[in-house]
């Protein structure tokens, strides 16, 4: 069923929540877009104005990492102040309800875990753009140490002080492996849900995107919630095509 006004939508919705055990949310971009955090393909996303860097060029070219780095510290007005936005604060009640294990995330804002999700419950598929790492020795790095050296060296990006490994935003690149931790346990808990609640994702990417087609083929029903038409629309028990804040914010305990 597609449903295109809030009210309906939220009944719907709601009533899939109450008859479900476990509930796994699935969110994408979306859910961030009014923390003020803009997104990657829709117009003006950020793919529209930078040709993102895939991973074997920050690897083989100082250029390319340091133009990473640029990018990453002129976004950081938009990470900085973003707080949890009303889809997040839906989903940490949730979460709080023992009504949902946590949440599998192809977002990077650490969003999910300001929430009130233990960060041990949120599984980042795409990892987080909050901090850094060496991928050599994979040593854990604070942006302001990153900052600091690369304001210091009039914009080249640093390499790690104990190995002299590149330095990288904890994120997952274009043509870099995913984190087979995190695939493993949002494959585990997309086969232990009986309702997938896909919210603000394309779902496009692939292998993130598998994880609808995981739950439904497992006897999970599923939900999608975004604005735009997915590939996943017609497989679905209910596609909610409205504001995710508008629809969401019905499901915060207060």
């Amino acid at each position: 069923m597609i449903v295109s006004d809030v009210e309906t939508g939220v009944a719907r919705l709601g009533g899939l929540i109450d008859a479900a055990r476990v509930v796994v949310p699935f969110t994408g971009a979306g859910i961030s877009t009014e923390c003020g955090i803009p997104d990657f393909r829709s117009p003006g996303g950020i793919w529209t104005k930078h040709r993102p860097i895939p991973f074997d060029e920050f690897l083989s070219s100082q250029e390319m990492r340091n133009e990473a780095w640029r990018r990453r510290f002129a976004m950081e007005e938009h990470f900085a102040k973003a707080r949890p936005g009303r889809g997040h604060l839906a989903l940490a009640s949730l979460y709080r309800a023992g009504k949902s294990p946590g949440v599998v995330t192809q977002n990077i804002d650490n969003l999910h875990q300001s929430s009130g999700i233990s960060p041990e419950h949120v599984v980042e598929l795409h990892g987080n753009n909050t901090y850094a790492v060496c991928l050599a020795c994979a040593k854990r790095y604070e942006l302001a140490w990153v900052k600091a050296r690369f304001g210091a060296s009039n914009g080249e990006a640093p390499d790690c002080p104990d190995c002299g490994g590149h330095i990288k935003t904890a994120t997952v690149s274009f043509g870099q492996s995913m984190p087979e931790q995190a695939m493993s346990r949002a494959e585990d808990m997309t086969t232990r849900c009986d309702l997938f609640l896909a919210i603000g994702s394309s779902l496009v990417v692939w292998p993130a995107a598998g994880f609808p087609l995981m739950a439904t083929r497992n006897g999970a029903r599923l939900a999608i919630l975004n604005r735009e038409a997915t590939e996943f629309d017609e497989i679905a028990d209910l596609v909610i095509r409205q504001d995710i804040g508008a629809v969401l914010s019905a499901f915060i305990a207060h």
